[in-house]
């Protein structure tokens, strides 16, 4: 896997990149800044792109805002957003075009290196990789807000962990409770919110996070 990373801190950004490098993968490119990423991105090609959102000079929002360049510019490479903030402003429009490949994590929240590599494997993929807490601001802050109080606390979770990427039988397994419950959820949260459903595991997921993200 190629990947470049951008991000401010240097101590993180080679600690990161020394982690990925030890299990195989092939860091191309590292960067300190937001304006550096599309650059590198144009010349190295990688699969997959870490970018932490508040980057210099200003330090609010131009890593998340420099990575909604890059999918539109690249959609058929993954971004991993990697950072201690929640945007849901512009994290909603990073997912709203096309989640395919799209990821945001928080970096306080990860405390095993397996799963972030997994996670980031699976955006590279085309997969999702959203943290629950992302997920759960995403709801708050969306227009659909009177179809997500349709749900049960129950089809909250089950979508909660869909957006996480989880498969069915992980759900299942996470939640105590057997596959075709899992299935059966799903299907209430297709019809509640008005989505179509697919055969494709992985389009359903894009699909529910796609209407998350429409702010």
């Amino acid at each position: 896997m190629r990947i470049v990373i951008a991000e401010d801190s240097v101590i993180l950004r080679d600690g990161l990149a020394q982690l990925l490098i030890d299990r195989g993968h092939d860091v191309v490119a590292m960067v300190g800044d937001a304006e550096s990423l599309g650059p590198a991105v144009d010349e190295h090609r990688p699969d997959v792109a870490v970018v932490d959102v508040r980057m210099p000079p200003t330090f609010t929002d131009e890593g998340l805002i420099a990575a909604i360049t890059l999918r539109r510019r690249h959609p058929e490479i993954g971004v991993l957003v990697f950072s201690q903030w929640i945007e849901t402003r512009y994290a909603a429009e990073l997912l709203a075009g096309n989640a395919a490949g799209v990821g945001y994590l928080l970096k306080d929240r990860v405390a095993d290196v397996s799963e972030f590599v997994d996670a980031l494997t699976r955006v590279a993929c085309g997969g999702t990789a959203l943290d629950p807490e992302v997920v759960s601001q995403l709801m708050g802050s969306s227009r659909q807000r009177d179809e997500l109080d349709r749900l049960t606390p129950r089809e909250r979770e089950v979508l909660t962990l869909m957006a996480q990427g989880l498969s069915n039988s992980a759900i299942a397994s996470t939640l105590v409770v057997t596959d075709r419950a899992v299935e059966k959820h799903i299907g209430n949260i297709f019809t509640k919110l008005d989505l179509p459903p697919s055969d494709t595991h992985h389009r359903r997921v894009l699909a529910v996070v796609k209407q998350l993200g429409r702010v």
